[in-house]
């Protein structure tokens, strides 16, 4: 096959590619330049796509010996995935950018873009398993990621490669280094791509400008204090809350929900955090339908953890999930991903909706 091999810069794209090579595959390297900034420097493991890390995704294909290209998606990114994200925060949610880039970039704009130059399969270095046509979770727990990519087609799977799935993050480290790759040591990228400083809300704030509103106590309805703008707050947030005074038990006080409108935020205590149904919208079927009108699955709602055993209840624009125990810091914009709950513990993906509501 003819693939595309999608080159970070980091350790899991490089030994994805050389894998892809050893598996007899024509295989072409391609830098995605998201950044605005592509000229900044990497700080540790903050960032990703600058001008360092296109230069370690050269050398690694230099080593591997096959054609490398730097493509432009800074504008589509920009678009697809940060404008999405400052949109989503305004409107008092909570989205995760992987999910958008993966779904607008990688295997949207970049796969199509491989299909129309004769490429049979986009390759990345993902940890998540493709078996017989189904999206599987990673060996590596610690590492999977397939909640990141549930958002994914049918038709994308068909033409994804996750070549490092079957492996422990610390072999991969390994391999890299026997292979005479310089990423092998290279820090993994934590936070969010596109905000290097780490700092969400500064970032955000410098897109949204001030919006004044009042920080409320759930049970009483008095107002605790005042914060510049709903985008500082997530659902399940316990620090940062600008609150003076003690809770009247003397426990902490947790965001319980965001009202973008009027400027609210709502606090209290954790066990008002407790969510048993979930209701979502635009599902996404990895399998291409859904598994039935109503059927039983484990749900997870963040990237790592937030995990249940659930029944699903699917309509062709929306998805309501009843948990069978509560979970908490369930938040509107997140993802639900939907596992078969099977003999492999919940191994296999579903598919995946974006939450509106909780209760």
């Amino acid at each position: 096959m003819r693939v595309l091999a999608a080159m970070s810069g980091g350790v899991d794209s490089a030994v994805a590619a050389a894998r892809a090579v050893d598996a007899g595959h024509d295989v072409v390297g391609v830098h995605l330049a998201l950044s605005e900034t592509p000229a900044a420097l990497r700080a540790g493991s903050r960032g990703c796509c600058s001008k360092e890390d296109a230069g370690d995704a050269r050398r690694a294909a230099d080593v591997l010996d096959i054609p490398f290209y730097v493509w432009d998606f800074a504008a589509q990114f920009s678009e697809g995935v940060v404008d999405d994200f400052v949109a989503a925060y305004a409107a008092g949610q909570t989205p995760n950018p992987c999910l958008s880039c993966n779904e607008k970039i990688k295997f949207a704009a970049l796969l199509d873009r491989a299909l129309a130059l004769g490429f049979d399969a986009v390759c990345t270095g993902h940890y998540a398993r493709l078996v017989d046509g189904e999206l599987r979770r990673a060996v590596d727990a610690d590492k999977d990621q397939s909640y990141v990519l549930a958002v994914l087609t049918q038709h994308q799977l068909a033409h994804a490669m996750f070549p490092i799935g079957d492996t422990p993050k610390s072999a991969v480290r390994a391999e890299a280094a026997a292979r005479g790759l310089r990423v092998a040591d290279k820090p993994d990228s934590h936070d969010i791509c596109f905000i290097p400083s780490g700092d969400t809300r500064a970032f955000l704030s410098a897109r949204i400008g001030a919006r004044p509103g009042a920080v409320i106590d759930d049970a009483t309805g008095t107002e605790l204090g005042r914060h510049d703008g709903v985008h500082g707050f997530t659902v399940g947030q316990r620090k940062g809350l600008g609150i003076d005074a003690p809770a009247a038990d003397g426990r902490p006080r947790y965001v319980l929900g965001i009202e973008p409108v009027s400027g609210t935020v709502r606090v209290g205590p954790a066990s008002a955090l407790d969510v048993r149904r979930i209701e979502a919208g635009r599902p996404i079927w990895s399998t291409g339908h859904s598994p039935g009108d109503r059927f039983r699955c484990v749900v997870q709602v963040r990237a790592h953890g937030g995990l249940a055993a659930a029944t699903a209840v699917p309509t062709p624009d929306s998805l309501v999930v009843e948990l069978e125990e509560p979970l908490r810091g369930v938040a509107p914009g997140q993802a639900v991903a939907l596992y078969r709950p099977d003999a492999d513990g919940g191994d296999v993906v579903l598919g995946s909706a974006r939450i509106t509501s909780t209760g």
